[in-house]
Formats: C-alpha cells, structure tokens, sequence
C-alpha cells in the first residue's frame, strides 16, 4: 500500500500523510492535472468523486462532489495557490454547498502536496494545515485519516 505514514498535531495543527509510488514523479502529478484521473482517486472507493471543474493554476479552482452509498452528494473545492509543476502544488480546501460556494460552517484547510523522485519511485508528503484545533478535529472525527488513506492507495491501481 503506497500510504506509508500518517499522522496529526493537534499543536501544530496539522495532518501529514505520506506516500510511495512506483512511479515517476511526472506520473503522480498527471493524475493531479487531469480531472478525469483526479476523479479516479480523490474519494475512497464507497464515495467516488465527481469534477465539475478544474483549473490546477494559480488563482485556479477545482470544484467537486462525492457521492455516497447511499446517493448523498458531498460538495467541496480547492482554490489554488501556488503550482510548482511537476513537484507540488497548494491550495484552500474546503467543504461546499450543492452550488459550490463554501459552507463556512466547516473548516477550511491549506493543503501542499509535494512528490520527490528518486529511482523511478516517488515519495508524495501532504500536509494539511488548519487554522483551529477544532477545524481539525473535526476532520479527523469526519474520518479524514481513514478516508484519506483509503483514496490515496488507489493511485497504485491507476499508475500499475
């Protein structure tokens, strides 16, 4: 399984989740660039995700949902921030309403997701920052540890 690590700080108020691939860096950010993959692997299997739109530029925004088992849609965002193609790339992650405009009543997190090549293989380090304790803790009692964990191993499927 590609997820290698995960942890939290509740002090430092963030998650950390690391990851290796077999596969190129340019392969892992592919999957990134393209909503139509991106959709493949950013929601665990039993919440697949839909793309509306992606824009992965600065000042660009990728919207989207997950479905769940039972049909309900979970709305949510990235605004991007800064794109360092192929290495990393930062962003505003946030929960939505079903017209994509942020639910302020859930946190909002800044996400930077890096990969470093060595060998063919690449290590993925997401780090997860919030601007509360409680914003965070509020994730992780949402499940984002296990979901997080459940969406990132699908990379391996999709890069075999």
């Amino acid at each position: 399984m590609p997820v290698t690590d995960i942890s939290h700080d509740l002090d430092a108020l963030t998650l950390t989740i690391t990851a290796e691939f077999a596969a190129p860096a340019r392969r892992i950010w592919d999957i990134y660039a393209d909503p139509r993959q991106l959709e493949k692997v950013w929601g665990p299997k039993e919440y697949p995700a839909t793309v509306v739109d992606h824009d992965l530029t600065p000042g660009g925004r990728v919207t989207y949902y997950m479905t769940g088992p039972d049909g309900d849609r979970f709305y949510g965002y990235w605004g991007v921030l800064t794109v360092e193609e192929p290495r990393s790339f930062s962003y505003e992650d946030g929960f939505a309403h079903e017209d994509f405009t942020p639910n302020t009543a859930l946190p909002i997190s800044t996400c930077v997701s890096t990969f470093t090549e060595q060998d063919g293989t690449t290590q993925a380090v997401y780090v997860t920052s919030f601007a509360s304790r409680e914003g965070l803790q509020t994730v992780l009692d949402m499940g984002v540890e296990e979901g997080s964990r459940s969406a990132i191993n699908q990379i391996d499927d999709l890069v075999a």
